[in-house]
This record gives structure tokens, sequence and C-alpha cells, in this order.
């Protein structure tokens, strides 16, 4: 993996993550917080959307495609999170 695509991954990841705490409000993970749920929720909205059979929905590169499915993805996980937090 080269240094660009680390990068691409992280900007990707902290675009997600952002979106993601700003849908799912009163969670908030700070900015590094943010950028490693954005990232895990890139894999999670990937995987999941190729399991669906969601056309389209791949993450790689910055498109406006994979910003969306990563961003579900952290929506997920940060709703996860909060489910397992509260019990």
């Amino acid at each position: 993996m080269s240094i660009e695509s680390i990068l691409v991954w992280i900007v990707l990841g902290a675009i997600a993550g952002w979106l993601a705490g700003v849908i799912v409000r009163g969670f908030g993970l700070g900015l590094l917080g943010n950028i490693a749920v954005g990232i895990v929720g890139a894999f999670l909205g990937g995987w999941l959307a190729g399991e669906l059979g969601v056309a389209g929905a791949a993450v790689g590169g910055l498109t406006f495609a994979s910003i969306i499915t990563a961003m579900l993805g952290a929506v997920i996980l940060l709703l996860l999170l909060r489910l397992v937090r509260r019990v």
C-alpha cells in the first residue's frame, strides 16, 4: 500500500467519520476517533454493500459513492457503539 493510498483512506475516514458524527448526534469521539470510526466504517460499509449486491458502492478512491458507503458504514458502527455503551 502506497503513501498516497494511506492518505486517501485517512481523508476518506475523516470525511465519513465527521459526517457520521453529525448524523448520530451526541456521540462524538474527537478527530482521531472519528477518523478511526470512518476507516472502520468504510470497510464495514464496503463489505455490507458487497453482501447486499449494491452496484457501484465499492470503497476505493475519493469518490461520492465511496464517501457515502463509508459514511453509512460509520453511522452503523456508531449506532452499534452507542448500543454497547448503554448496556
